[in-house]
């Protein structure tokens, strides 16, 4: 069987840290503001992207994240998708080692996780679990969970909430930085004349 995102999680994670770090490089982005969000996946991405390389991301908002690959295999365990949740998820070792909630202490970035209360997606106890070990490894965490709504947090009222939220969180944990190099570059030239 192929290798897929969450069994290969070294190789996708590596990828999008990878891809952050050329932003860097290239002046596209600035390092004091690199932050990273994302969206089930995408959340459990930012969360891993954070284990893998601590010191990239200046702020991590992870919106319905799988957190620990084990547990989300289990949550499946008396279920018909049991055998394919196993296939995709895979074991052991390598999934432990692919759960951001089992390595909290290892992230340096504050974090701001969201979560509907009635995911099927993605239970709850996983953004659960997450906030908790965040905290008992001393780190940095917002936790907001939103009562009646599932992965897709599909209420207005909950969206405007969400992104005032990740503003504020924003501007409190990512420093105030000037334009990246290139647009900097290039303002210079063009005011010298050149």
């Amino acid at each position: 069987e192929g290798e897929n995102a969450m069994r290969n999680w070294r190789q996708a994670i590596s990828d999008v840290n990878d891809a952050a770090r050329f932003m860097i490089r290239e002046g596209i982005a600035d390092p004091d503001s690199m932050t990273i969000l994302g969206w089930s996946y995408g959340g459990y991405s930012a969360l891993q992207g954070g284990v893998m390389d601590p010191d990239l991301y200046r702020a991590i908002v992870a919106i319905a994240p799988v957190t620990d690959l084990p547990k989300l295999r289990d949550d499946y365990r008396w279920t018909t998708a049991y055998r394919a949740a196993s296939r995709q998820i895979g074991g052991g070792a390598n999934a432990a080692e692919g759960s951001p909630a089992r390595r909290a202490k290892e992230i340096d970035a504050p974090v701001m996780i969201f979560f509907g209360d009635r995911d099927i997606n993605v239970s709850v106890r996983q953004g659960r679990m997450m906030h908790d070990a965040l905290k008992d490894a001393g780190k940095s965490v917002d936790y907001i969970e939103y009562k009646g709504l599932e992965h897709g947090l599909r209420q207005s009222k909950a969206r405007a909430d969400m992104l005032e939220k990740i503003g504020r969180f924003l501007n409190a944990n990512v420093a105030a930085s000037p334009a990246p190099t290139v647009a900097r570059a290039a303002a210079t030239a063009n005011a010298s004349g050149n």
